[in-house]
C-alpha cells in the first residue's frame, strides 16, 4: 500500500506540473467539479483524438471524538460485546483514489475508478469502470445524431445514479465535493453492473432510467436459500432505478434544482444500496466495542437497514442556490428485508444542508451546517429507532485542487433496546479533514 500510495503522489507531482488533457462530457476532480450532478450536453470539448487523463484523490482526517452509551453487558466467551472501545485523538488512515480517464472517441468516453487506500480496504481495490455515450457518429445517421443532441448512455458497473446525494459524499480518497467529512446516517451508495438512459433537453428537464443486476458482488452461482416470503428458492431479479426532475439557472444569481428518484430491487442474491460503500466512514471506531478492527467495521456512526432481500426506496432532493447561499436537501423512504423476513419494515430519512460560501468573487471558504435524521424498523425491536446528526462545518479551498475542512459533530441514538450497543448512544467532537484532488 505505502510503495502504491509513494507511486500515486510522484505521479501526481508530474501530472500537476504538466496541462492535464481536456475530457468531454466530464466532471472535474476538483473544485471546478462543485455542484455538478450529472454532465450536461454542452459540447465545450473540441475532439481531438484519443487522450488519457490519470487523476486522483487524497485525503487525511484528524479526529477529537469521544463517544457513550448506557448498553447492559452481554457477555460473550466471558467479553462485554457492549462495552464502547477507548478513543483518543489522532490521525486516521489515509484514503487515496486513482482515477483513469481516456477519450475513446468523438462523444465517447471511459472511466475506471480504483480505491488505493480505505478504511475497508487497505489494499487496492476496482471501484468500478463505464463507458459513457454522448454521440453516435460512427452509425453515420443525421437522425440518430439529432437526437443524440439530448440523450446521454452509460453502461458498465458503475455508481448508481440513485438520488443527488451521492454527488455530493465523500468517497474514499474523494472528499473534494463533500462540505462536510462525513456522508448521511443512511448512505445510498452502490456499484451494480448495468445501464442508464438519460434524457436532458435544453429545457432544464431531467429524465433517467436505468436497469442493473441488483447486486454489488454478483454470482452465477444458483441459490440454495428459500425466501421466506414466498417459501420458494430465492431468484436474482434484476433492479430498476430512475429519475425525474428540473435543473435551471435561472440568472446570473439563482439556480434551481428538483429531483425525484427511486428503485425497486424484488429479489436478490445480497443488495447492498445502503451497504455498498467499500471505502468505509470517515468517523473511526465510534459506537463500536473493544472487539472492533478498521476494515471489519468499517461503517462507524451509519445506519444500515439491512435490505438485502428486496428494497423499493425513493427519495427528493431539492438544491437552491442563490449567490454564495446553498440549500440542498434530502427525504427519503425504503422498504425492504432480508430474506429471513416475511415483511417489509420501513426506514425514513430527513437531511437538509446549509452552505454559505464566500467571497463572492471567488467563493474559497464556506461556512455550513447540516442536520440528519434517520427512523428505522429494526429485525426484533419493537419500537422504531431514531439516530440524529447535527454538523457544524468551516471550509477553505486553498487552491482548486486543495482543501480543509474542519467541522464539530453531535450524533444522539434513541430507543435503541438496552442489549444493543447502541442504546443511549452519543459521539460527538471536531474533526480535520485535508483533500487533494485533480
Amino acid at each position: 500500500m505505502k510503495i502504491t500510495l509513494l507511486l500515486l503522489f510522484c505521479l501526481a507531482s508530474i501530472v500537476l506540473k504538466a496541462q492535464l488533457p481536456t475530457i468531454q462530457y466530464f466532471r472535474q476532480n476538483n473544485k471546478m467539479g462543485l455542484n455538478v450532478f450529472e454532465t450536461t450536453k454542452n459540447d465545450t470539448v473540441r475532439f481531438t483524438g484519443m487522450k488519457v487523463r490519470i487523476g486522483g484523490n487524497f485525503t487525511q482526517d484528524f479526529q477529537g471524538l469521544s463517544h457513550q452509551n448506557n448498553a447492559i453487558p452481554v457477555l460473550v466467551g466471558g467479553v462485554n460485546k457492549n462495552q464502547l472501545i477507548s478513543l483518543t485523538n489522532g490521525f486516521n488512515r489515509a484514503m487515496a483514489n486513482l482515477n483513469i480517464d481516456v477519450q475513446l472517441d468523438d462523444g465517447i468516453r471511459m472511466n475506471v475508478t480504483m480505491y488505493l487506500s480505505t478504511r475497508h480496504h487497505e489494499e487496492t481495490w476496482v471501484k468500478g469502470g463505464f463507458v459513457q455515450i454522448d454521440k453516435l457518429l460512427f452509425l453515420n445517421s443525421e437522425f440518430i445524431n439529432r437526437m443524440m443532441k439530448n440523450f446521454t448512455i452509460k453502461a458498465g458497473d458503475y455508481e448508481l445514479d440513485y438520488g443527488d446525494q451521492h454527488f455530493r459524499r465523500s468517497d474514499g480518497g474523494n472528499a473534494i465535493y463533500n462540505p462536510f467529512v462525513e456522508n448521511h446516517i443512511m448512505d445510498a451508495f452502490a456499484t451494480e453492473i448495468g445501464s442508464e438512459i438519460y434524457f436532458h433537453p435544453k429545457s432544464g428537464l431531467i429524465a433517467m432510467l436505468g436497469i442493473t443486476n441488483g447486486e454489488l458482488n454478483p454470482t452465477v452461482v444458483a441459490s440454495s436459500q428459500i425466501d421466506s416470503a414466498t417459501g420458494k428458492l430465492n431468484k436474482y431479479t434484476p433492479a430498476f432505478h430512475g429519475k425525474l426532475g428540473y435543473d435551471k439557472q435561472l440568472n446570473k444569481d439563482l439556480r434551481f434544482r428538483l429531483t425525484g428518484s427511486f428503485y425497486v430491487n424484488k429479489s436478490s442474491a445480497g443488495n447492498t444500496l445502503f451497504f455498498g460503500d467499500r471505502t468505509g466512514s470517515h468517523y473511526f471506531f465510534v459506537m463500536e466495542n473493544t472487539a472492533a478492527t478498521s476494515d471489519g467495521n468499517a461503517w462507524s456512526g451509519r445506519l444500515n437497514p439491512q435490505y438485502s432481500e428486496q428494497v423499493k426506496t425513493f427519495m427528493i432532493n431539492p438544491f437552491v442556490k442563490y449567490k454564495g447561499v446553498e440549500l440542498f436537501g434530502t427525504y427519503e423512504v425504503a422498504k425492504g428485508r432480508m430474506i429471513t423476513e416475511r415483511v417489509m419494515r420501513t426506514a425514513t430519512q430527513y437531511a437538509v444542508d446549509v452552505i454559505y460560501r464566500f467571497p463572492q468573487e471567488t467563493e474559497n471558504f464556506w461556512i455550513g451546517g447540516r442536520y440528519n435524521s434517520v427512523t428505522n424498523t429494526l429485525p426484533g425491536n419493537p419500537i422504531d429507532v431514531t439516530i440524529n446528526r447535527v454538523v457544524g462545518s468551516l471550509g477553505w479551498f486553498v487552491t482548486k485542487n486543495v482543501v480543509m475542512k474542519a467541522e464539530y459533530v453531535n450524533q444522539q441514538y434513541k430507543n435503541f433496546a438496552l442489549t444493543d450497543i447502541r442504546s443511549g448512544g452519543k459521539f460527538n467532537g471536531f474533526m480535520i479533514e485535508a483533500s487533494v484532488g485533480f
